[in-house]
């Protein structure tokens, strides 16, 4: 199988103490591949905005998915938006008026998605949402609580920034660490869970490396340099 492209989640995988601090050897790992000629699409549950700042000073694909595939962003203004926030505030407002706690994490400013703290029951605000027929679904990033359409993943970004680089899925690595990231294993060639994933989530994973946060992806991508691209170890 020929890796063209490396879609890497960013917080618990790129950074590393819980943070939002970058691992600087694995920022250097990424910012060579680059120079090699393989792309490196940040796929997160940030906002593509950051994402796509981070890939600019970073030193890679200036192509960024955020908002757990919801928005994609290319330009400083140029964003494709796969989904409706006024759908999801809709949703926002029901579980606010029905639970004790819910409320809006600040964060950079989302196109397509409602971000929250993480401080009620995230099956029981499913559940509501579901008894009022939305659309939408609840995930746990680890960051935060999110609130996206159904259909809406990250698999979903994913495939269309690929489409823009004219890559198939099968040719690129997923690599990443929550179940946010379960959707973007399943539509890759090949894919990679961290040591601190949860076991659900490893089990989707092709790969397990014994490395946590930043140490763990600098193991992922010399797993794949190794096993993929014909680099021998040293």
């Amino acid at each position: 199988m020929a890796i063209k492209v490396f879609a890497v989640d960013i917080d618990g995988t790129l950074t590393e103490n819980g943070g939002g601090i970058i691992h600087m050897p694995a920022l250097a790992k990424l910012r060579y591949l680059d120079r090699l000629g393989y792309n490196v699409i940040y796929v997160t549950g940030r906002s593509s905005t950051e994402a796509f700042v981070l890939a600019v000073f970073g030193g890679t694909t200036r192509i960024a998915v955020g908002e757990n595939g919801g928005a994609i962003t290319v330009a400083p203004q140029e964003h494709r938006l796969l989904a409706s926030r006024a759908k999801c505030m809709e949703g926002y407002e029901l579980l606010k008026k029905s639970l004790d706690g819910v409320q809006e994490k600040p964060v950079f400013p989302r196109m397509t998605e409602v971000v929250m703290l993480r401080t009620f029951d995230i099956k029981e605000g499913q559940k509501i949402l579901d008894e009022h027929g939305l659309q939408l679904y609840l995930n746990d990033s680890k960051y935060a609580f999110h609130i996206n359409e159904k259909g809406v993943d990250k698999a979903l970004g994913l495939k269309e920034a690929l489409k823009m680089l004219k890559v198939e899925p099968e040719e690129a690595v997923a690599i990443g660490d929550s179940e946010t990231d379960i959707p973007m294993y399943e539509a890759c060639g090949c894919s990679i869970a961290l040591a601190h994933a949860e076991g659900y989530v490893k089990e989707k994973a092709r790969h397990v490396v014994s490395g946590r946060e930043g140490v763990g992806l600098v193991e992922a991508i010399d797993y794949v340099a190794q096993n993929y691209l014909g680099v021998k170890a040293q």
